[in-house]
């Protein structure tokens, strides 16, 4: 039996490609150079969610494999993580000293903004993230943040008179202030009461605890702020070599990230039943259709060829792959000047591979031969669990718009069966494209402004500092404990790219996203036409179908005739035919 091999291919032709094919490949466009993995590692400075979810599903959960990484490298955005994780673990720790430091320093005295403090991240955490917030939250919120500050404004006061007032017996200035219930209300009137005897160092060093947290909070900002802007950088970023977090890595960083970069970018794709296309992004519309063999009637009595997958597969290819040479423009020039993302189109044969039955996650068989032996098999057997399908790629925006259409051809019982499955991933998060507007605003901030944010970080600098080291203390428990290291291998739960990912594209993006899709779903549909009557078979129940598939429709067989469902459909039936121009028809 005939086999057809496409070779990976991960970028356009080389430099030596004739005029009219595509350019060699930019740097920039690698995937461990795209917008996509820089925007993510971007991310993971900005988002410490973002940055958890790719901490916990690559560093601590070391049985799974890792997805598909379509368009970026997951291994930078893992050590643009754990990096980002060690600054602000770093600086949490610090924080969380200083406040305990005070207490016995202080006599106590500081607990008069820990108070405040508390309210005003109560508030916060009442209120949450969500633009839209609902009226049962915003309402306590609004109070909560209020009475907040009214304490703190108290506390202020409680602490100038304590600094500017004169120390005098029976508790001085403290003592009247807090009797007199002026300007302390009852419990700032207590803990004063139960800090009798306390004078100016005291106050000054309480003063200066959340100035010190303050600076600890900007310099941590700046210190983020730098990364963005330095290593980060659209012109620092492609070298590699240069990035800082790839450089810091400890023994089972460089273990699991040499792994990632093994099963990342692999034709042989280990997957989890739950999600076989987990990173692959959101299906778009997939379709599948059959039709019966039928021998042409002019073929002057000689028997059709056999048809098999690969057969229809030689056919496809060629015709998907002409997809990267543009139109003539008139001149060599003019044609090279072409920038249509089709160019650099990827195409390849991947097979699926379920994770049951694997000892363990380096017994995959990721080599050459094992994949050949997988990709013989599997393209003819059309079996449940192992398929084989040809992976067609489209990377857009800098990667940013990923269009990945899978496709399966499967003959039997004298039917041919095709599947199109596409998916797309949409932009990153809006944050994370946003990341050097952010970065560039706060660095070339004045000095005062600087210091106001800070400042206004500062009561929730405490809380934060305590879910940072309770998080990061949770993911060491589970590597220390849970047993991940020896256990049996799973699929891949999440992918780092969709984690990242918004929910929507622009109107542009899905415009090309359509033109993507489009462009390469009629190549398909060529191909297998062409298989079709190339091996003697009728091609009309083939074309007629698939008119009804590109335009939207669904297309539905019975005995007594043929419906679709969807808009500008046209309906053809032994008797009559009927158009649907706006609406669902039968």
């Amino acid at each position: 039996m005939a086999q057809s091999s496409v070779p990976q291919q991960p970028g356009p032709p080389p430099p030596s490609a004739p005029p009219g094919h595509a350019p060699a490949v930019d740097p920039r466009r690698l995937p461990e150079a795209s917008e996509a993995t820089r925007l993510l590692c971007a991310g993971t400075y900005l988002d410490d969610g973002f940055r958890d979810e790719v901490i916990d599903q690559l560093y601590v959960h070391e049985e799974r494999f890792a997805a598909p990484s379509l368009g970026f490298d997951a291994t930078r955005v893992l050590a643009h993580a754990l990096r980002a994780r060690r600054v602000e673990l770093g600086w949490a720790v610090g924080i969380l000293a200083l406040w305990i430091v005070a207490l016995p320093l202080t006599k106590g005295l500081v607990t008069v903004l820990i108070v405040p403090y508390l309210v005003l991240g109560l508030a916060r955490w009442i209120r949450g993230r969500s633009a839209d917030v609902p009226v049962y939250r915003l309402v306590p919120a609004f109070v909560l943040r209020w009475y907040g500050r009214l304490l703190f404004l108290q506390s202020a006061l409680l602490l100038l008179f304590l600094v500017i007032g004169d120390e005098e017996s029976d508790g001085g200035l403290l003592g009247e202030v807090s009797e007199s219930g002026e300007v302390l209300d009852l419990a700032v009137g207590l803990v004063a009461q139960e800090m009798w005897g306390i004078g100016k160092p005291e106050a000054w060093i309480t003063i200066a605890v959340p100035l010190l947290v303050a600076w600890a909070v900007a310099t941590q900002r700046g210190q983020f702020a730098r990364a963005l802007t330095e290593e980060l950088s659209r012109e620092r970023f492609p070298d590699r070599h240069t990035d800082p977090a790839e450089q810091a890595e400890g023994a089972r960083s460089r273990r699991l990230r040499d792994r990632i970069r093994t099963e990342q970018h692999a034709r042989l794709v280990m997957y989890g039943t739950d999600d076989p296309f987990c990173g692959a992004g959101e299906p778009y519309e997939p379709w599948s259709l059959s039709i019966e063999l039928r021998p042409r009637k002019n073929l002057d009595g000689k028997a059709p060829e056999p048809l098999d997958n690969s057969a229809v597969m030689r056919h496809v290819v060629p015709l998907v792959e002409a997809l990267r040479v543009p139109s003539p423009h008139g001149s060599p020039r003019l044609q090279a000047a072409v920038r249509d993302r089709l160019r650099e189109l990827e195409i390849d044969e991947v097979v699926f591979l379920p994770v049951d039955g694997l000892p363990a996650r380096a017994a995959a068989p990721y080599t050459a031969e094992g994949f050949e032996a997988h990709r013989s098999g599997a393209i003819e057997e059309g079996g449940e669990t192992r398929r084989h399908f040809l992976r067609i790629r489209v990377g857009g925006w800098g990667e940013e718009i990923v269009t990945t259409v899978f496709v399966r051809v499967h003959t039997q019982g004298g039917m041919l069966m095709l599947e199109v499955a596409p998916h797309v991933l949409r932009p990153v998060k809006p944050l994370f494209r946003y990341a050097d507007r952010i970065a560039h605003r706060y660095r070339h901030n004045h000095h005062f402004g600087k210091a106001v944010w800070a400042l206004g970080q500062t009561p929730r600098s405490a809380g934060q500092a305590l879910v940072t080291v309770w998080r990061a203390l949770g993911h060491l428990w589970r590597v220390l404990t849970a047993g991940h290291a020896h256990a049996l291998p799973e699929g891949p739960a999440a992918s780092v790219r969709e984690l990242g990912s918004d929910d929507e594209a622009s109107l542009f993006q899905e415009m090309d996203v359509s033109r993507y899709l489009k462009s390469v779903q009629d190549r398909v549909a060529n191909g297998v036409t062409a298989a079709l009557r190339e091996a003697g078979y009728e091609t009309a129940e083939f074309e007629q179908k698939i008119v009804h598939v590109a335009e939207g429709g669904t297309f539905i067989e019975n005995t007594k005739g043929n419906v679709t469902l969807g808009h500008h459909n046209t309906v053809t039936t032994k008797n009559f035919t009927t158009s649907t121009p706006g609406g669902d028809r039968g």
